[in-house]
């Protein structure tokens, strides 16, 4: 089973979770969806009913872990920590993948001191095991760790939430590449028309040279016909040539000597 069908599977069976309690106990159903393994899209959770209900009330936590966990980083916990809830390790571990999926949103480039720092990594070593172990191998991430460089090159990273504020850049975008496409095949079109018009040129040109071809050829045959007529009368006419054998019979006439 692919990522995105176990995905798409799990935000099924939490949305009815979350569907099926309400107050404080969906604190476990936050903690259960926020530690799955194969589970790093969370809006269709947070849109829930249910959950967005939490807003306000004694149980708001749950749903500011949730948008944590959607939208949020390490460094964002531990800003806020003082008024969220304890995590557990699985919670850690996942909101430390979402923090390398965000900083692969905007640089395909990331240098060790970089994400050392916003994982709370103390080595090299440990930092390679955690992007080997828990992205790369997770299928969250693919890249290249350049020791050399001491930077990991990011190949692809999975998308995360989009946060409320990048709707509107994200519609902006969609609405130019629309644009662009719209553009590039009234472009394509134009140049499909204009090749279909030479080609009609291209066989009009051939058919006329054809034609200009044949009236020559038509031309020579008839003129080689009448030069061969007009050699035919020229030795057809009396006296045209002389016979040869009249020509012997004929006496010869004999010349006198001069006195």
């Amino acid at each position: 089973m692919d990522i995105e069908q176990r995905q798409a599977e799990l935000i099924d069976h939490f949305m009815k979770q979350a569907s099926n309690q309400k107050g404080a106990a969906l604190g476990s159903v936050v903690v259960e969806a926020t530690s799955q393994p194969s589970l790093f899209a969370f809006s269709e959770i947070l849109a829930v009913p249910n959950v967005t209900e939490l807003e306000g009330t004694e149980n708001s936590v749950y749903l500011d872990i949730l948008r944590l966990f959607a939208h949020g980083t390490w460094s964002d916990y531990k800003n806020n920590a003082g008024r969220l809830p304890p995590l557990v390790p699985d919670q850690v571990l996942k909101l430390k993948q979402l923090t390398v999926l965000t900083l692969a949103e905007t640089n395909k480039v990331l240098p060790y001191d970089q994400l050392m720092q916003e994982l709370d990594v103390t080595n090299v070593r440990e930092l390679e095991d955690f992007l080997i172990n828990e992205c790369m191998y997770a299928g969250i991430v693919r890249g290249k760790l350049d020791q050399l460089r001491r930077c990991f090159e990011v190949q692809f990273a999975a998308g995360r939430d989009l946060r409320p504020e990048q709707l509107g850049s994200m519609i902006q975008t969609l609405s130019n590449w629309l644009t662009t496409s719209d553009n590039l095949l009234v472009s394509i079109q134009e140049k499909i028309k204009w090749a279909d018009t030479m080609n009609e040129l291209d066989k009009k040109h051939r058919k006329d040279l054809e034609d200009k071809v044949e009236d020559v050829k038509k031309s020579l045959s008839l003129k080689a016909d009448v030069d061969f007529r007009g050699h035919e009368e020229i030795y057809s006419e009396p006296g045209g040539v002389m016979d040869y054998e009249e020509d012997r019979s004929r006496p010869k006439r004999r010349r006198h000597p001069l006195s």
